[in-house]
């Protein structure tokens, strides 16, 4: 199956202000492309710039999509491998940017067989659901906040921390307090804490029923966290400290964490994210499966990807209910509540709206 152009949009959706510990997102910053191929079939691919965290925007992604397209232009679609593999001889890192182009292929690949990709993938249906995201603020504000989810059918809420330790503690406080003792509560402090500051909290936050603590320490204090997850009565999950399987693999066998958060883009998509979920189920290791300020769009592919994957036990697919004012995808998954629900049509199952598209800088190569 050739490729014979690739559409590549700034996909800007507007949105409520959202804050964690290393900055404040206005509106997602997101890159949608169309593969096209010679037999008349297309595949689709988004991924969300988030800078603060992976390192790369919208606009260094817009570019780097150029020469992305230029290198695969006129190859074979269904031959993921060596697509893939040039695109990782072409540039180090860049794995939003890459996440995009390797959606595309696994979803030009389910059309070409004919298959849901969950069913591409070896995949069966089964429970899925996600949590809901509380950004950071004043602790009483946030306590209201979760008492409104409560009130809406939420039954698993993810804390956003990382800043002044004694106010976090206040924010889990003030949350516990409002929901009472039967919700799931996470944390995540997205790097945000100190190594003295993070003994202090997760051992003082141990009274509030905490399921686990993403990322609690920078990526280069990675040689804490085992010190760190015997002192914690919080499992720690990580995160941005897991790129690719062979992180994965690092931190376990330093016995630095309990749980590893896979993201498409960290890992570049879907190749790599199973090789990390294999690397952590052969070591006893659950997945949770995250993401970023994605649409619906790339959040089907990614519950697509968490059906074929029985390691992942932890689904946190609610980046599109976190203050998106539009939602420009036809079709894609369904929210029952805070349930999934993936389309049974070949691929992906979503597509953008037409009209949206327009009105988003775009090029073709």
């Amino acid at each position: 199956m050739k490729i014979l152009q690739i559409n590549i949009f700034k996909l800007s959706i507007p949105m409520i202000p959202f804050q964690i510990s290393t900055g404040t997102m206005h509106d997602a910053q997101n890159l949608f492309i169309e593969v096209k191929t010679d037999e008349e079939l297309t595949g689709v691919g988004e991924c969300s710039a988030f800078p603060m965290i992976v390192g790369e925007t919208q606009s260094t992604c817009y570019e780097m999509a150029k020469d992305f397209a230029r290198l695969w232009k006129n190859k074979d679609a269904l031959d993921i491998t060596s697509r893939l593999q040039e695109l990782d001889a072409f540039t180090a890192f860049n794995t939003t940017v890459k996440s995009a182009f390797d959606m595309a292929l696994y979803d030009l690949a389910a059309k070409k067989a004919g298959l849901p990709l969950y069913k591409f993938l070896n995949g069966r249906i089964k429970e899925i659901e996600t949590d809901l995201t509380i950004g950071m603020d004043e602790p009483a504000r946030m306590g209201a906040k979760a008492l409104e989810f409560k009130n809406k059918g939420v039954r698993i809420i993810k804390i956003k921390l990382g800043k002044d330790g004694i106010t976090d503690i206040e924010r889990v406080k003030c949350i516990r307090e409002s929901v009472g003792e039967s919700m799931i509560l996470r944390i995540d402090a997205n790097q945000g804490w100190d190594v003295e500051t993070a003994r202090q909290v997760l051992v003082k936050m141990g009274k509030y029923n905490i399921e686990f603590c993403e990322q609690p320490l920078r990526q280069y204090h990675d040689h804490y966290l085992p010190e760190l997850r015997k002192i914690s009565p919080i499992k720690i999950m990580a995160d941005e400290s897991v790129f690719n399987h062979h992180d994965a693999l690092r931190l376990i066998q330093a016995g630095a964490c309990d749980y590893v958060n896979i993201k498409m883009s960290k890992s570049g998509g879907i190749r790599e994210a199973i090789k990390i979920n294999q690397t952590c189920a052969g070591h006893q290791i659950p997945c949770m499966l995250g993401g970023m300020l994605e649409s619906r769009l790339a959040l089907t592919a990614f519950a697509h990807f968490a059906l074929s994957q029985d390691n992942i036990q932890f689904y946190d697919l609610d980046t599109c209910l976190l203050g998106h004012l539009t939602d420009p995808v036809v079709g894609g998954i369904e929210y029952n509540g805070y349930f999934l629900k993936v389309p049974e049509l070949p691929g992906i199952g979503a597509a953008m709206d037409e009209a949206f598209l327009e009105t988003c800088e775009q090029i073709t190569i």
